[in-house]
């Protein structure tokens, strides 16, 4: 619980104490301190015990607001677990072009970015659409890569585990100029995704 929540709980309590003080007391502290003060009539404390209640009310309304703002921003265990369950279900066994240079250098960033995406979008309606985040090892390589994903909120972990193969089958060459064949090929991948709990 955050510090203007607790300060909100401790107002409110303050004031509930205030409503509830006595009107005899109260007259009794007014007469003490001011004797020739004219006395205050029960309509007066019943309407100030109205405005006390209410604004504690509020109070208390505002703590329960803040703290659903406050869980919408952040992730749950479940939440996590869930999206990068389905995460990895969709992501296992699909196939993706590669850079028609073949240059694999950022291959990693590629990865962790096609990770985060995928859970961020699996992670449904109550979870919030950022702060994930997929920290590769330092033992990664094209061919064979581990992903530790960890969230926002949550404390749990999840290693992925990202497996690429070159599938010539799926290679695209696109037409070249005036009609004639093509000189590029774009490589095509297959991706053999699975998950863990636990860092890699």
């Amino acid at each position: 619980m955050n510090t203007l929540n607790v300060i909100l709980i401790v107002l409110a309590a303050g004031l509930v104490a205030m409503g509830c003080v006595k009107a005899d007391r109260v007259r009794g502290w007014r007469e003490s301190f001011n004797p020739s003060a004219p006395e205050l009539p029960d309509s007066a404390f019943v309407a100030a015990r109205v405005v006390l209640f209410g604004m504690a009310g509020v109070a208390i309304f505002s703590v329960f607001q803040f703290m659903t703002v406050v869980a919408d921003a952040e992730w749950s265990d479940d939440e996590l677990n869930s999206a990068v369950s389905q995460a990895t279900a969709e992501l296992d066994g699909t196939s993706r072009f590669g850079d028609i240079f073949d240059d694999d250098s950022g291959f990693d960033e590629q990865f962790a970015t096609m990770i985060e995406e995928e859970v961020v979008e699996n992670g449904g309606g109550g979870a919030p659409q950022s702060g994930v985040d997929a920290g590769s090892t330092a033992s990664n390589k094209p061919s064979d890569a581990d992903y530790t994903v960890m969230a926002s909120g949550a404390d749990a972990a999840f290693c992925v585990h990202v497996v690429r193969t070159r599938s010539k089958d799926g290679d695209y060459t696109p037409p070249g100029i005036a009609g004639n064949p093509g000189t590029v090929t774009v490589p095509s991948y297959d991706f053999a995704v699975t998950s863990r709990k636990g860092e890699c």
